[in-house]
C-alpha cells in the first residue's frame, strides 16, 4: 500500500453520500481519436483518390513505407483489423494441429483466438504483477509441440523482452508480439514490435495510432510475409510482389481464399494520425509522470511495476487497490464513489480479462471442430490483476491538465474515506 492517510480526521464528505461531487464538468472526459481539420482533409482527398486499391499503390503503399521506416522491418502489411492481422501472423507461420503457441491469460481475447482458425492450440500463460506474460511461467509450459510465445504489451507497457527473446533463442521457438496498445513503446530503445518473428497492431479507433478499423501485419521473415500476403489479398498485389519461383505465386489469382485488406479511407485517417503520433505519446508521457507521482502518495492504491527499460504508450494507466479493499468486497462500492465524484473515464474493465474464464478457451471444440476441451489451470495473479485494477485514461494536451488534477483529488477524496473504514452504504 501506497501513501498515508492524512493527519486531520475531516474527510471530505463523498457525493455517493450527499457531498458535492469534485468533478461537475459534464462527461466524457476523454476524446479519442482527434478529428482534427487534417483529418478530414485526408479523408476527402483519399475519397477523390480511390476507395478501393488492388494492389501497393495509393496510400497503402504511403502508410505501410512509412511504417516500415519508422519500425525498421523489412515489411509491413495492412489488413482490415488487428485481428486479421493476428490470423495473418499464426496462418503465415505455418501453424497447425498438434502446434502450441504459449499466448497471454490477461489479455485482449482477440490476441490468440484467431489461432482456433489454424488448428494450433493457445496455451494460456498466467500474468506478472504488470499485467504482462510471465516469463517464468511461460518457460514452464513449454512442451514439445510448443512452436512460439505470443506477447501482448498490455495496455502499453512493454513485457520484459530480455527475458522473452532468452526464453526463445533457448529453446528454439519464434516470438510474437501484439503490439495493439503499444505503437510507440520501445524496450531499452528499441520499439516493441521488432524483437521477434512478427507482430501485429491494431488501428482500430481507441489505438494510439487509429484508422476506425484496421490492422498491421510487421515482420522480418519473406516467407511468413507471402504466406500472410496470400491468405488476406490476391489477384494484382499477389502476383506483384510473391516471386515467381514461390509455391504461392500459382495461386495469386486466388490467393487462400480470403480478402482482408485495409480500406482505404481507414488508411487515409491512420496516414493522417502518424503524423501526431510523436507528440500525443510526448503528451501522454508527461501526463502519466503526473498521475504516477500523485497516485503514489494516496493510501490504498499499489501501482503496477515498470522496469527501467521500459518506455510505455500509455494506452491506459492502471492502478491497484489494497487487497484489504478487495477482500471487504468493496471493489464495485469504490467504482461507484469514484463516478459519483464525476470521474466517468475510470474503469473497471471486464471484456479485457483472463481468457480463460471464456467458454472459447475452456471449451473450443463445441464451435472449432478438431478441438475438445481445453485443461483447466489457475491463473492466480491474473485472476487477482483484474479484481484489483481500475483503468484510467491518459490525457495528452496541456489543457486537460486541470481535469486530471480534479481527478486525482476525486480519487484522494474517495480512498481517503474507505482506507478509514468507510463502506460504499
Amino acid at each position: 500500500m501506497n501513501g498515508e492517510l492524512p493527519a486531520t480526521s475531516t474527510v471530505s464528505r463523498l457525493a455517493i453520500h450527499g457531498g458535492e461531487p469534485t468533478i461537475t464538468r459534464p462527461g466524457p472526459h476523454f476524446r479519442w481519436p482527434v478529428i482534427s481539420d487534417d483529418t478530414r482533409r485526408a479523408v476527402l482527398r483519399q475519397l477523390d483518390e480511390a476507395v478501393s486499391l488492388y494492389d501497393r499503390s495509393g496510400v497503402v503503399a504511403r502508410l505501410e513505407q512509412r511504417l516500415e521506416t519508422a519500425l525498421g522491418v523489412p515489411h509491413a502489411l495492412l489488413f482490415n483489423s488487428g485481428t486479421s492481422a493476428l490470423f495473418a501472423l499464426f496462418a503465415g507461420a505455418a501453424l497447425g494441429p498438434g502446434d502450441e503457441v504459449l499466448v497471454p491469460d490477461y489479455s485482449f481475447f482477440a490476441s490468440s483466438s484467431p489461432l482456433f482458425f489454424t488448428g494450433a492450440t493457445p496455451v494460456l500463460v498466467d500474468c506478472d504483477g504488470s499485467g504482462n506474460m510471465d516469463p517464468e511461467k511461460a518457460r514452464e509450459l513449454i512442451t514439445q509441440r510448443t512452436r512460439a510465445v505470443l506477447v501482448t504489451h498490455m495496455w502499453g507497457v512493454p513485457c520484459d523482452m530480455d527475458a522473452f527473446t532468452g526464453l526463445c533463442r533457448d529453446r528454439g521457438l519464434r516470438l510474437f508480439e501484439d503490439i495493439s496498445h503499444s505503437f510507440g513503446a520501445t524496450w531499452k530503445g528499441r520499439p516493441v514490435g521488432t524483437f521477434g518473428t512478427a507482430a501485429a497492431l491494431s488501428l482500430q479507433a481507441q489505438k494510439i495510432l487509429p484508422g476506425g478499423e484496421g490492422g498491421v501485419l510487421l515482420t522480418g521473415d519473406d516467407e511468413l510475409f507471402h504466406r500472410a500476403l496470400a491468405l488476406g489479398h490476391y489477384t494484382k498485389r499477389c502476383l506483384q510482389e510473391i516471386p515467381e519461383g514461390h509455391l504461392l505465386h500459382s495461386y495469386g489469382v486466388t490467393g487462400l481464399g480470403l480478402k482482408l485488406r485495409i480500406h482505404p479511407l481507414a488508411a487515409a485517417i491512420a496516414e493522417q494520425q502518424l503524423d501526431t503520433v510523436p507528440a500525443v505519446l510526448a503528451g501522454r508521457r508527461r501526463c502519466a509522470r503526473r498521475i504516477l507521482q500523485e497516485l503514489r502518495a494516496i493510501p490504498g492504491i499499489d501501482l503496477p511495476p515498470i522496469a527501467e527499460q521500459a518506455e510505455p504508450s500509455w494506452y491506459g494507466l492502471f492502478f491497484s487497490l489494497d487487497r484489504d479493499l478487495v477482500q471487504r468486497g468493496l471493489v464495485a462500492d469504490v467504482l461507484a464513489a469514484l463516478r459519483a465524484e464525476g470521474c466517468c473515464e475510470i474503469d473497471h474493465p471486464k471484456i479485457t480479462s483472463p481468457v480463460h474464464r471464456y467458454p472459447l478457451f475452456r471449451d473450443p471444440g463445441r464451435v472449432h471442430p478438431g478441438y475438445g476441451t481445453l485443461p483447466e489451470r489457475d491463473f492466480p495473479v491474473a485472476e487477482a490483476f483484474s479484481a484489483r485494477s481500475f483503468k484510467l485514461p491518459v490525457w495528452h494536451e496541456e489543457a486537460d491538465d486541470p481535469l486530471v488534477g480534479q481527478y486525482l483529488e476525486a480519487i484522494r477524496k474517495v480512498m481517503n474515506h474507505f482506507m478509514r473504514g468507510g463502506d460504499g452504504a
